[in-house]
């Protein structure tokens, strides 16, 4: 029995920025960053993955050192792993392209004896197939969401660009939903915020989470709409993966049955932490996350 299930690609991500302007390779991902998130909150996670034959194994090594559960990752042979290159502008915009597409994650995939008392789907590049989907919303009882990889489509440079979700659908098998304001705007086709959570929890969402970067989140829950503030870092080195964390945070204490609004300030505080360092490796402890996650509930406000 796993506490979270990641289920998505991992990348390999050639960050670009005006303090690093020769991108090395980092380890990258939904199951890399939420799944890390939560393990150091100390939950039990797993990941169900495929990557390539150029997938490092100093990677896995690594992944599973820091208690990530790896025995349902398939790596593919000829294939290459989801690669980006993620270049940071001095104006804080980011612009993502895709160099490498790993094989979909399809129904066969999702092991049958697998349990978890929650699974979190997010795919990168629209690689998580429906019908795997419904069999995850099967063998759980939270389905947690980011749509963020149904939501892309790339051009012939492979330059990211958002577009209407094609199969709503999918909305309709989750319990919490998890996405930027752009992404969330874009799978209802609604202009305004309220308006764009109010259709996702029409879907069936019980809650609905919507990171502003600076701006922190909003949290939709039992009928109202909480302005969860930003934990501020001591530094801002990268901040890459911070959306990821928030949820694997969120969920770490979500599980245990805590306040949802607790655990959004746990996700805030968990995100605040590894933008001090480059990639994956700056996470906070428990303590430490929930001093600066008890600062950010002093200052919540409720707005609807």
């Amino acid at each position: 029995m796993f506490d979270i299930v990641t289920v998505g690609h991992f990348s390999i991500d050639f960050i670009k920025s005006p303090r690093r302007l020769a991108p090395k390779p980092t380890l990258g991902g939904p199951p890399t960053y939420t799944s890390l998130a939560a393990r150091y909150l100390g939950a039990k996670v797993s990941v169900i993955s495929k990557v390539g034959e150029d997938f490092p194994p100093r990677y896995i090594t690594w992944l599973k050192n820091q208690g990530v559960d790896l025995s349902a990752l398939k790596r593919v042979e000829g294939a290459l792993t989801t690669s980006f290159l993620l270049n940071y502008c001095g104006d804080g915009e980011r612009q993502l392209i895709l160099k490498n597409k790993a094989p979909s994650i399809d129904v066969e995939d999702i092991p049958d004896s697998f349990e978890s008392k929650a699974v979190h789907i997010s795919p990168i590049a629209n690689e998580i197939s429906y019908e795997a989907i419904i069999k995850l919303r099967g063998l759980t009882r939270i389905v947690s969401l980011d749509p963020q990889g149904f939501l892309r489509y790339f051009d012939k440079n492979g330059k990211t660009h958002l577009k209407r979700m094609e199969n709503p659908k999918v909305l309709e098998n989750i319990d919490i939903f998890k996405s930027s304001r752009e992404e969330i705007e874009a799978a209802t086709g609604k202009s305004d915020l309220l308006q764009s959570i109010k259709r996702v929890n029409m879907y069936g969402a019980k809650i609905v989470i919507v990171t502003r970067g600076v701006k922190g989140s909003l949290l939709y829950a039992k009928g109202r709409v909480y302005e969860i503030p930003a934990s501020k870092p001591r530094v801002v080195v990268d901040t890459t993966g911070a959306g990821d964390i928030f949820i694997g945070a969120f969920l770490a204490e979500y599980i245990q049955e805590k306040d949802s609004v607790w655990c959004a300030c746990v996700g805030s505080a968990s995100a605040s932490f590894v933008a001090e360092k480059l990639g994956p490796r700056g996470f906070g402890c428990k303590k430490e996350v929930y001093e600066r996650a008890a600062q950010v509930y002093e200052k919540i406000s409720v707005i609807m």
